[in-house]
């Protein structure tokens, strides 16, 4: 991204180097090196780099090497943290019961639909056609994202007590 793009410039000038590091770095699908983010946030590599090792100690991104070079990713546990966050300031707790039962109604559309009882398991399963399998493909990595979901949701709803309780009036 440069700052000549549509957006980015205004981008540029409303937000620090480092939420615009942060935007980029826990957006990221793969892993992405300094100088891949730093492009994308619009700031000098430098100044990603260092952005990006902070957040790496604040346990917001992970880091690794690859191929001689740091790359960094999305922490999974502080993701998964603040998806449960944003599930229980969205719900109350039938809201959230309610998306469990969605969520559970889908896994079990899947089941009864291909006869399965998991995603690997429906991937494996031979077709007679390219269009079929990759209907089967499609359906198989929607139901891993709606079981990861689900489990999300679950733990909202298993601990939703706790997870809500107002910590003063807690003592």
């Amino acid at each position: 991204m440069t700052e000549g793009q549509p957006g980015v410039s205004r981008w540029v000038e409303e937000t620090t180097a480092f939420d615009r590091v942060q935007s980029v770095a826990t957006a990221l699908s793969t892993p992405a090196s300094a100088a891949e983010v730093a492009t994308e946030a619009a700031v000098a590599e430098n100044t990603a780099r260092a952005h990006l090792d902070r957040l790496v100690e604040m346990n917001v991104l992970r880091s690794t090497d690859r191929d001689g070079s740091t790359v960094y990713a999305p922490d999974p546990l502080h993701t998964r943290v603040q998806t449960l966050r944003d599930l229980l300031s969205a719900h109350d707790h039938d809201g959230l019961l309610a998306l469990q039962a969605q969520l559970r109604e889908r896994v079990e559309g899947w089941r009864e639909e291909f006869g399965v009882d998991d995603p690997s398991t429906l991937r494996a399963t031979a077709t007679d056609t390219a269009a079929e399998t990759r209907r089967r493909r499609e359906a198989a990595a929607e139901w891993e994202t709606t079981a990861h979901r689900l489990s999300v949701v679950t733990e909202a709803v298993e601990n939703y007590e706790t997870y809500t309780r107002d910590p003063v009036s807690a003592r």
